[in-house]
């Protein structure tokens, strides 16, 4: 509704210990997120989990793909239809759940994937 589950708010809420002692300071991070509506406040939700991986001192992966599907010649099959440049936005109906999320969103998310992996092996 709008933000985080409440089990990852739990998992946010237990982890002041790595907090105090900084365990996860420049770690790197990335979010994702998936709604029934095609806005569903998916934004607050990342925005949410950013403020979270900078409290920790995380460093934040955001996606780097254009938004698609937002011209007369997109589709919903294009990556990042949803526009996002926070983390991976997905959409599944609510009558349907996640196994009915969108190829193109699922590609999006491995492509957010791959971008942390690339930016973990850099910092290396």
């Amino acid at each position: 509704m709008g933000s985080a589950t409440a089990k990852f708010k739990e998992f946010m809420e237990t982890s002041s210990g790595r907090w105090y002692s900084r365990a996860w300071a420049d770690k790197v991070g990335a979010g994702f997120t998936c709604s029934a509506s095609q806005s569903g406040d998916k934004l607050n939700t990342l925005v949410e989990f950013m403020i979270f991986a900078a409290q920790h001192g995380v460093l934040w992966t955001g996606l780097n793909i254009l938004p698609g599907n937002n011209n007369s010649k997109g589709s919903v099959d294009d990556l990042n239809r949803l526009g996002s440049y926070s983390g991976a936005m997905a959409q599944a109906n609510s009558n349907q759940g996640a196994e009915a999320m969108q190829d193109s969103d699922l590609q999006t998310a491995a492509a957010l994937g791959q971008r942390v992996a690339a930016i973990v092996l850099r910092l290396r």
